[in-house]
């Protein structure tokens, strides 16, 4: 199911190697232990276009599975699923409104449950190149917080969810 989201350099072993960090982060977002999640997932690449490739091959892969998610739960498309911001006042805003890393994984998510995932990696590439490491942070633990949740309604539904997050949230 990710196959067609993370190559990171072609080879299979550094794709078990991100699914693998992404799965100990999510065990970690399972405990509510944000710190520790985010350095499950942290590159462990020297160079920093190395280390940027990493994040972006994390994040399109999180953002490529729950897509899948939000497709099962809508039915394959036939039923519509609601995107909802809100504020930290708990109050719906427009996506617009939503702070950076929220708006960018908003759009990132939408590029792919749309087929778009030229879109999607654009999305991502904007926000490692412009975002403080404080932002990229709060997009990663986005996408994991999104991860959860979506496997989890999907397997209360018994509807299906990758093996590797399946694996990972399973109490």
């Amino acid at each position: 199911m990710f196959d067609r989201h993370v190559e990171p350099d072609g080879s299979g072993d550094e794709q078990q190697k991100l699914v693998e960090k992404a799965q100990r982060a999510l065990v970690a977002m399972q405990l509510g232990e944000d710190d520790e999640a985010l350095d499950e997932v942290a590159p462990s690449a020297a160079e920093d276009d190395d280390r940027s490739a990493e994040t972006r091959a994390l994040m399109l892969l999180l953002f490529g599975e729950c897509s899948q998610m939000v497709a099962t739960l809508g039915d394959g498309g036939s039923a519509p699923v609601k995107v909802q911001v809100f504020d930290e006042d708990g109050e719906e805003v427009s996506i617009d409104q939503a702070d950076p890393p929220v708006r960018t994984a908003v759009r990132t998510l939408l590029a792919e449950v749309h087929g778009n995932t030229e879109a999607a990696v654009e999305q991502v590439e904007i926000a490692l190149a412009n975002a403080a490491p404080d932002e990229v942070d709060s997009l990663v633990l986005q996408a994991l917080r999104w991860t959860v949740r979506l496997s989890t309604e999907c397997l209360e539904r018994d509807l299906p969810v990758a093996p590797w997050i399946s694996e990972a949230v399973a109490d």
